[in-house]
């Protein structure tokens, strides 16, 4: 998808409306249409990147403190005394909008939603070859 195709881009210019919460130069929040909880938030950067990958570094930093911003604001609207910040890469992960961004949930204890626990590696083993696998990924 490129950026004409892209709802989040059509948002940002102000073609699709939003239910807007914060915005700054770099970065635009807005309540999710199909929320998981009440206050469920999207922070967006108004580039156009398609994941987490395509991000540059610099505009992390920007869009960490509108998480930390608007993650604040939520939790103290909607009375919830924990927040999930997700972030999804790629169909197989979930991801439905090909712009990167965070969902904001706000939670509270026995609110039901389930992320966790997972499922624990079967052995010392399992885990030893999980981590080196990925070091030697990275050391690429």
């Amino acid at each position: 998808m490129d950026a004409a195709d892209c709802i989040f881009c059509k948002i940002v210019k102000g073609e699709i409306p939003c239910a807007k919460l914060y915005e700054d130069e770099l970065t635009l929040a807005f309540l999710d249409i199909a929320p998981v909880a009440p206050g469920h938030a999207l922070v967006i950067p108004k580039a156009h990147h398609p994941d987490l990958f395509a991000l540059p570094a610099e505009l992390g930093a920007a869009l960490l403190a509108a998480q930390q911003r608007v993650g604040r604001a939520v939790m103290a609207a909607m009375g919830a005394t924990g927040l999930n910040v997700q972030q999804n890469n790629a169909k197989s992960a979930g991801q439905m909008v090909f712009h990167a961004h965070y969902h904001l949930i706000p939670r509270r204890e026995g609110d039901g939603l389930a992320l966790w626990p997972g499922t624990p590696y079967p052995d010392a083993a399992a885990v030893a070859a999980v981590a080196e696998a990925v070091r030697a990924a990275l050391a690429k």
